[in-house]
């Protein structure tokens, strides 16, 4: 996983600013997976604030040619990177593509949507990383069609270990605004949580599908 730290340290604040990262270890979240979670992630809100959106799109702009140099598209994984894929790739004059979870039932049954030519070079941009299951999902879509891709942007990643073992073993690179480190480190420093609090949220990543389940057992 690639990130810069003051991107990181930056990113995380402007997402805690505008509630877009919750943290509550006390009255934990329930994911669709069925985790328990005292955290959850709504990247989306994002859209909202045209000062932070632009402060995202800039980065993601910057750093994609940093770090895999420019590509000939990017695509966004569907639904919630669609609208900062689409800011990026204007702030880099490239067409732009996204990717469904799955091919529709009906029509032409696309799953990459937008014009790709076989042998293009495509960066990902992604609005959050857990598993990194999904996000895969959309790199091997886009390699159905013949895309060659560079590597993947992400705004922000839980850090899973098994995220890490999936990259790794689908050979793609992946660069984060911020991380989920960082934010801990970041919301002890502007006391949105107390060290207590960091150290249940550190417990938490460690173990996240059987968090809490033997105290409700």
């Amino acid at each position: 996983m690639i990130f810069n730290k003051d991107t990181a340290e930056k990113t995380a604040e402007l997402l805690l600013q505008i509630n877009a990262i919750k943290l509550n270890p006390e009255n934990p979240f329930t994911w669709a997976s069925g985790w328990k979670s005292p955290i959850y992630c709504d990247n989306r809100l994002i859209l909202s604030f045209p000062v932070i959106r632009n402060y995202v799109r800039d980065e993601f702009a910057k750093n994609i040619e940093k770090q895999f140099g420019k590509p000939d598209v990017i695509a966004g994984v569907a639904t919630g990177a669609i609208g900062i894929g689409i800011l990026v790739a204007e702030s880099l004059g490239l067409p732009f593509v996204y990717v469904r979870p799955e091919a529709k039932k009906h029509g032409r049954q696309n799953q990459v949507e937008g014009f790709l030519q076989k042998g293009q070079n495509v960066v990902v941009v992604e609005d959050l990383i857990s598993t990194g299951n999904s996000s895969l999902m959309a790199v091997e879509a886009l390699r159905n069609e013949g895309a060659n891709i560079k590597g993947m942007a992400a705004i922000f990643t839980y850090g899973f270990n098994v995220a890490e073992e999936n990259f790794k073993n689908a050979n793609i690179d992946l660069f984060t605004l911020s991380n989920y480190e960082n934010l801990l480190n970041l919301a002890v420093e502007k006391q949105y949580i107390t060290e207590e609090q960091q150290s249940t949220l550190q417990e938490w990543s460690e173990s996240p599908s059987t968090w809490l389940q033997e105290e409700e057992s």
